[in-house]
């Protein structure tokens, strides 16, 4: 028996490139511009987020939920697994980071 396809709306990367993998962890790159966003994805992994350049984020969950995330340079923060969500960078600085899946 098959599995039915996956409803909802289209889903993108979790970053705008892959730097590193292995069969441990996946590191992407995620560089967000002021007013740029990720588009909506899904995160199958727990994982690690390292702001290298902070910014002012707001996550919005596919629910229309929206949450602050502001994440100043240095930052590190841990999520679990599961998410739907897009982020916007609403500041006035670039948004440079490394998200680390945990596989």
């Amino acid at each position: 028996m098959s599995t039915p396809p996956e409803t909802g709306p289209p889903l993108g990367p979790v970053g705008q490139e892959i730097v590193y993998e292995n069969d441990r962890v996946r590191v992407w790159h995620i560089r967000l511009e002021p007013g740029e966003y990720q588009p909506l994805h899904r995160h199958d992994h727990p994982y690690l987020v390292v702001a290298v350049q902070g910014a002012k984020n707001v996550i919005q969950t596919v629910d229309g939920v929206k949450i602050d995330a502001d994440e100043p340079t240095g930052g590190v923060v841990y999520r679990d697994p599961g998410a739907v969500h897009m982020l916007t960078n609403v500041g006035d600085t670039t948004y440079l980071a490394r998200l680390v899946e945990l596989k």
